[in-house]
């Protein structure tokens, strides 16, 4: 009778032990595949991040282009003596000019405005009863000698010494060939943020791969050594000499 009742003891015993060794390839799999799928997930996360950096170049140049107008009336009570004193008025501006050294093909003038002046009441309310009239015209002139253009702007007013009544205005210095130069600046703000983001992931003992994105600012051109700044850029025309300052915002892959 022990031995019926024994026999089935050891069976079940030898089975226990024959389960052994698989549950232990079993959880030595599971273990391995937990690692494997988390170095997985590391590497997938690493490969997702990055840095992103402010990249920034400046340089000053100077225009090479100037654009000056003046302009210059006459007034009478009667139309015709006020264009005949205007037409010698832009006699003695063309000579003027001519004279200064700026060719005859080089001077542009505008056509002739008319501005019919009326009477007033001692209230300042117009009457209908014509009074005289007011004829003006404008000059300009554009050259590359920019100095030349900046002497000009600041002495023209010696035509009133000539009876002409004259008017000058701030001249506007430009650069011509700006979209390549802008093409220049935003390739050496490009350099200066991956240089920068160089030198952050060195110090935290890791290297920058490629480029994952960028983002062009806007382009400031100032007065030389001008804090001006604004959102939407400035385009300075009212100086020589010109700081133009591009920034670009670049994302790298961090390795």
């Amino acid at each position: 009778m022990n031995e019926r009742v024994d026999a089935p003891s050891r069976t079940r015993a030898g089975g226990a032990i024959g389960l052994v060794p698989a549950a232990a390839l079993l959880a030595l799999g599971l273990v391995g595949a937990a690692w494997m799928l988390g170095a997985y997930a590391m590497g997938f996360a690493n490969s997702r991040a990055t840095i992103t950096v402010t990249g920034s170049a400046r340089k000053t140049i100077r225009a090479d282009l100037a654009t000056w107008r003046g302009s210059f009336n006459a007034q009478s009570p009667r139309i015709e003596e006020a264009y005949a004193d205007l037409e010698a008025s832009a006699m003695r501006v063309r000579a003027y000019l001519v004279g200064r050294g700026f060719v005859d093909s080089a001077l542009v003038f505008s056509q002739v405005s008319t501005q019919t002046l009326f009477a007033r009441l001692p209230n300042g309310m117009e009457t209908g009863q014509v009074e005289g009239y007011r004829l003006m015209q404008t000059v300009e002139v554009r050259s590359r000698d920019v100095r030349r253009i900046e002497t000009l702007a600041r002495e023209a007013t010696e035509l009133i010494r000539q009876s002409v009544r004259f008017e000058s205005y701030p001249p506007e210095y430009l650069v011509s060939g700006l979209a390549d130069l802008k093409v220049e600046m935003l390739a050496a703000a490009t350099r200066d943020a991956r240089s920068r983001a160089a030198e952050m992931a060195k110090n935290a003992g890791s290297s920058i791969g490629r480029l994952r994105s960028a983002r062009m600012g806007v382009f400031q051109v100032t007065p030389a050594n001008s804090t001006m700044v604004t959102d939407y850029g400035i385009n300075d025309t009212s100086s020589i000499d010109k700081d133009i300052t591009s920034v670009v915002s670049v994302s790298f892959e961090i390795r």
